[in-house]
């Protein structure tokens, strides 16, 4: 299995915006057969280094991944989280 993590800061980390944000990323969940599980986590702590949104997806594999990074549901996203998100950092690995 591999699990791909994102975490994302935003532009505007208002309570609504960061919630409108969660909810475009969640609306993946039953749409891409490729996706095992999706959690989409918002920060509880604020503090200076913290950032608004983790994304937590899992696949049974490497290809299936692959082809959740292009398929039309997950580029959709992609363009909003462009044009809400300051910056991101993700990391995939394997896992149980």
């Amino acid at each position: 299995m591999i699990t791909h993590i994102v975490l994302f800061k935003l532009k505007d980390n208002s309570p609504a915006a960061v919630e409108e944000a969660a909810g475009v990323l969640r609306a993946m969940e039953g749409q891409i057969a490729e996706l095992k599980s999706i959690e989409v986590g918002l920060d509880v702590l604020h503090s200076e280094r913290s950032y608004d949104l983790a994304l937590i997806t899992k696949f049974d594999s490497m290809e299936a991944m692959e082809a959740y990074q292009v398929h039309p549901v997950h580029q959709k996203v992609i363009a909003y989280m462009g044009q809400v998100r300051e910056s991101s950092v993700s990391v995939d690995f394997e896992s149980n």
